[in-house]
């Protein structure tokens, strides 16, 4: 049984965040930000593991850690973009390099915004919030 919003409209679905980093603790630390401010979150280990699981799951925004193993940050960004079916999902890029190489790489690659780690609660919540009201 669904129940109504105060206004009579059905209650929105929360928004579907993913988060990709071969750390178990960046994974764990955002997913349990975000799950406080009400988003659903979805995890992979690697872009090989994201790319079967944005298929199934349909994330609104996607974090992408650079350096992983077996498919990296840059090359996961690029096949999202490249697919017409989740090229408008924003993607924000993890790193711990804050180098201008960096940046522009993953703004070569389709990156809708860069994240430098350690991310604080607020920037997280804040980029996350900036990109989906631009999608909306």
């Amino acid at each position: 049984m669904t129940t109504a919003a105060a206004d009579g409209t059905s209650p929105a679905a929360p928004a579907r965040i993913m988060v990709i980093d071969d750390s178990q603790t960046i994974r764990k630390t955002a997913e349990t930000l975000l799950v406080k401010e009400g988003y659903s979150v979805i995890t992979a280990a690697d872009g090989y593991e994201a790319l079967a699981k944005i298929a199934e799951t349909q994330p609104d925004l996607i974090f992408i850690d650079i350096m992983m193993p077996r498919l990296d940050g840059y090359l996961a960004c690029s096949l999202i973009k490249s697919n017409a079916r989740f090229s408008r999902i924003p993607v924000i890029m993890l790193s711990s390099k804050d180098g201008l190489f960096d940046r522009a790489r993953g703004r070569i690659v389709g990156s809708d915004e860069y994240l430098t780690k350690p991310f604080t609660k607020d920037e997280l919540i804040g980029a996350v919030r900036a990109h989906l009201s631009r999608k909306a």
